[in-house]
């Protein structure tokens, strides 16, 4: 399950030095390396204490994580939707991506040049939404030319899509993002192919001083007043930090580090989470002695497509699922004593997958 996120923002806000974090996060799954598919692109691993549980009570030859793909987006410049800048890259690259983190400068420094001369987080925010949403304008007009005609003409499904185009047009004219129109699953499912990029979920990540990383600081404040009604994620992190964290080579000197500073784990294991939970992503298990594996499903996965993400045989042939919660295998310590405890669940075609299930399936081709 390719899901990307990608990394946006201003030049010189942060966002190469986060993503180069990322490439190097060496979290408990320190094993799992990061994996370049193309340039400005990894793979990068989430991290899941529930792994190495599972690991110490099965003993596995081998152990995989999930992973979430990340892309690095060129830096977005005013009148990026004119193609000023690499405006024009940087936006056929974020219509690829799944979910968006936004990169906002919130810290004062002197030898880093802001590229508008000060650092403004609520500003620099404004700045890139309204160059998406410049861009979402331009998409929408064009397809209320397209389709106009023939809503007017009394086409009833025709009239439908221009009724929704008029309402997002109306919404994004106002200065909102697409994400925030008041509109309900159905009336999206008429316009999939509108691909609008501030329809996509964002998390804002506020690039601190080292100083701020626990406690933030005033312009950190003043984005999270301006963000209130979004409902989006706001993270701290200080990427200087981060890349001092990725530089050193053991488990025992991060965990000084990080001591030092406060702090209980690398700031990039939030994100990547966060991220993953940004994507609607959920992760279930498979564990048996020749491997412990976590895998990516999309939240309200029923069995059988759970069973699809290994083999598609396997939800071809879904007969049944064997399900383990998480708790009740940590605490009661085997598959065996699961079922002794009347703890294993038989779940048919109709079963929807929770995070942190454990499952064996059966299936017949």
């Amino acid at each position: 399950m390719a899901l990307k996120c990608g990394i946006v923002g201003l030049p010189n806000v942060g966002k190469s030095t986060l993503f180069n974090c990322l490439s190097n996060a060496k979290a408990q799954s320190a094993n799992f390396p990061f994996c370049t598919i193309e340039p400005n692109v990894g793979t990068i691993t989430v991290p899941d204490s529930r792994l190495e549980k599972l690991e110490g009570l099965v003993a596995p030859e081998k152990v995989m994580p999930t992973t979430i793909e990340i892309v690095d987006i060129a830096g977005l410049v005013k009148g990026a939707h004119k193609g000023e800048g690499l405006g024009n890259q940087f936006l056929a690259n974020i219509r690829e991506v799944d979910a968006i983190i936004h990169v906002i400068r919130c810290f004062d420094d002197g030898n880093v040049v802001h590229v508008d001369g000060s650092v403004d987080p609520v500003r620099d925010k404004e700045v890139i939404d309204m160059e998406l949403q410049l861009k979402d304008l331009e998409t929408i007009e064009k397809r209320i030319s397209a389709i106009q005609r023939k809503a007017l003409s009394g086409d009833k499904e025709a009239g439908k899509v221009y009724s929704i185009y008029q309402l997002l047009k109306d919404h994004i004219e106002s200065g909102n993002s697409a994400r925030s129109a008041t509109m309900d699953p159905e009336q999206w499912a008429l316009v999939p192919d509108l691909h609008l990029l501030t329809a996509k979920p964002v998390l804002y990540l506020c690039n601190v001083d080292e100083n701020s990383v626990k406690t933030g600081n005033p312009h950190v404040e003043c984005l999270q007043k301006a963000v209130a009604d979004e409902r989006a994620e706001v993270l701290v992190l200080g990427a200087g930090i981060e890349a001092d964290i990725s530089e050193l080579e053991t488990f025992e000197e991060r965990q000084m580090f990080l001591d030092d500073l406060g702090l209980v784990e690398p700031g990039v294991s939030k994100l990547i989470r966060s991220a993953y939970t940004l994507l609607n992503l959920q992760t279930y298990f498979t564990a048996g002695v020749k491997e412990v594996r976590a895998w990516t499903i999309r939240k309200g996965t029923t069995a059988p497509q759970a069973a699809g993400v290994i083999h598609t045989d396997f939800e071809k042939g879904f007969i049944r699922a064997e399900v383990m919660k998480y708790d009740d295998f940590v605490k009661l310590g085997s598959e065996q004593a699961v079922k002794e405890a009347g703890k294993l669940g038989v779940e048919g075609k109709e079963y929807v997958v929770e995070d942190g299930d454990i499952m064996h399936f059966r299936f017949n081709v």
